[in-house]
Order: C-alpha cells, then structure tokens, then sequence
C-alpha cells in the first residue's frame, strides 16, 4: 500500500526517464521512512547523545505549539526522527532558458506541477541538471535539508534539519506543517509563500511565548528581506530585459550588466550589515536566471501575503480562511491579487470585506 500511495503521488504526467524517477522517488522515500524511531523513545533512553536529547525535546515542544497556538495540524509528522547519514535529504534542480525566468515545470498527478524536480540522490540530481544544460537551460541544483509529503504521511524529523540552530529548526518545523494545512495545486510560489508567512509569524510568538529575545531573530529576519528584496527587485530588471523587443545579444549584454549591479549593490548591503557574509557563498557562485527564479518561488508573494495579515490584526484563524480563498481562485487571479506591485491590498481589502 506504502509504494503505491508513493507512485501515485509521485506519478509524472510525462516525460522521458519516468521508471528512473519512480525507483529513486519510491527507494529514496522508503529509506527515509524506514528509519523512523519516535522521539519520546530517544529522549527516554539514557545512550542517547545530550545534544540530540535536548534538540529532540525542542522540537516536541515546538510540534506541541504548532498544534496548540498556531492551528497546524495535529497527526504525526515530526513526532519521530531519521538519521539519514547525509547532509540533504533531497536535490532540487530549478531550471530556466537563457533569456526567461520561467521555471521548466516538473508535473506530477496528485500535487500538480512545481517549479522543481526534487531527487533523493545527488547524482540523480547533476545527471538531471546536466541534461537539461545539454538543452540550452540554465540550472540551479539547491540542497535541501527538509522534508514534507503534505501529510499524507507522518514526516521524522531528520539529522539534515538539526544541524541549524533552535530558531531555524523550530521555523522549518512549522513551515512544512503550514503546507500540511494548505497546498494550492501548481502554484509553487503560493504554496512557499503561505509556509514561509506562517513559519515567521510562528517563530515570533514562539519567542514571546518562551520570554526570549526577540532581537536577533528581528536582526535575521530584517536580513532576510533586505536580501530577497534586492534579489526579486533584479529579478523585476532582468524580466523586463527579456520580454523587451530588443535582440537577443542585446538581451544578453544588458543581462550580463544587471548581474554585475546586482554584486555591487549586495557589496553595499553587506556594509549596512557591518560585513555579515551570511549570503556570500549564494551570491558567489552559479549565479544565473535559474537560482534568482529559486528565490521568487519562495518569496514572491510574501509581501502580498503578509499584508493580508497585518489587515485581519494578526489573526490566524482568519488569514488561513482568507488563504484558503485564494487557493481556489485560478492561478493568473489569485497572482494579480498576491504580487509584489500589488502588495496584496486589494486582495486584503475584497476578502476581509466578504468575511
């Protein structure tokens, strides 16, 4: 029943290469599953290593949270632990043409298509990259250290996770909870957003709730949308450049000069810092249309969606309605609502008035 569920979620809709990615999808998932031992189990047994006990107990109690104060769901996802015995769980490989910053999509049957084929093995991964380089694209291979199947089934918290510290492990936990609670079928970046909206207001009660600090979490945060800001607002350039009527060696010229403003303006973001390189080795290297189009996928409408928030005082209960909403609109409505020139104003405005 386990593999079955599997090939189906996993399912392409085409392509060459399928049974290759079904065996990868199917071993890899299988692997990780199997390996699962609860955290209650570890936490209790005396052998097991202190560090491990206490990030365990950290995220049993954020798991508790999540459920309790941010109305995620209540199963069992990150109730157990895997030790994987590697540094990612899974590649993802983001692919655009030389001139576009539209990501190649990669569609499956039950989650619909997204904006990156994700592999459990590296070489899967480069192999699927370098295929794609063979065909013109420009690629982005990104390891990533989570894992989520959208609740179908109950996810461990894994090795590749806890190597962060307390506030990244207890942000990650509660953005692949949010994709449990909603998931809008081929939108990526709404899915990414919504997660990412609901793991920064997650994080912030979680501090208050536990007396803590809050001001190197704002000093992160603050980062955090300084740098993706520069990078959607180049994004916005280079889009520009490749929609225009020009040539395309002109379109590769003016590419190659946004580029370079883009290194000189984060040089001066790093100054209002005070030189924190948290993002040199991102912006140092393989830096192309398929890496900025990474960061739009996760970011895009973040603003819209934050709005959205700040508008309904912060209430969760009512921005997952209004969310949930808007994942039923089509696609190009739900994107003129949540986009960065819109700010999610006028979404705000249409929802919070038919509430």
């Amino acid at each position: 029943m386990l593999k079955f569920l599997i090939i189906v979620l996993m399912l392409p809709l085409s392509g060459c290469g399928s049974l290759s990615y079904y065996h990868q999808a199917i071993s890899g998932h299988w692997d990780l599953m199997s390996r699962r031992i609860a955290i209650d189990k570890l936490i209790s047994t005396p052998a097991t290593d202190p560090e491990l006990k206490r990030k365990l107990l950290l995220v049993s109690a954020a798991r508790d949270f999540a459920s309790h104060e941010l109305n995620l769901s209540d199963n069992g996802s990150y109730r157990s632990y895997a030790d994987l015995g590697r540094e990612y769980v899974v590649w993802n490989v983001f692919a655009t043409g030389e001139l576009s910053l539209e990501p190649v999509p990669s569609c499956f049957i039950l989650v619909g298509c997204l904006s990156y084929r994700g592999f459990f093995d590296p070489d899967h991964a480069l192999a699927h990259a370098n295929a794609l380089k063979r065909e013109g694209y420009e690629v982005f291979v990104a390891g990533v250290a989570a894992y989520s199947t959208l609740g179908w089934f109950d996810d461990p918290v894994l090795n590749t996770m806890l190597v962060w510290d307390d506030e990244r492990i207890i942000e990650v936990i509660f953005h692949e909870l949010a994709h449990q609670l909603l998931y809008a079928k081929n939108d990526s970046v709404f899915n990414e957003s919504f997660a990412t909206i609901v793991a920064d207001v997650g994080v912030e009660r979680w501090l208050q709730s536990n007396q803590a600090s809050v001001s190197e979490h704002l000093t992160r945060y603050t980062r955090r949308e300084q740098f993706n800001e520069l990078l959607l607002r180049y994004r916005s350039k280079l889009d520009s450049i490749y929609k225009g009527v020009q040539t395309d060696e002109l379109k590769r010229f003016a590419k190659s000069e946004v580029f370079r403003q883009l290194a000189a303006d984060y040089a001066v973001l790093k100054q209002d810092w005070g030189n924190y390189t948290g993002y040199d080795s991102w912006m140092n290297s393989d830096l192309n249309n398929a890496k900025i189009a990474s960061v739009a996928t996760y970011h895009d409408y973040v603003l819209g969606l934050r709005t959205i928030l700040n508008d309904v005082d912060n209430d969760l209960t009512r921005f997952y309605a209004i969310a949930k909403s808007l994942a039923l609109l089509p696609e190009i409505q739900r994107q003129q609502c949540l986009s960065s020139s819109h700010g999610g104003s006028s979404c705000a405005n249409e929802f919070t008035t038919n509430e």
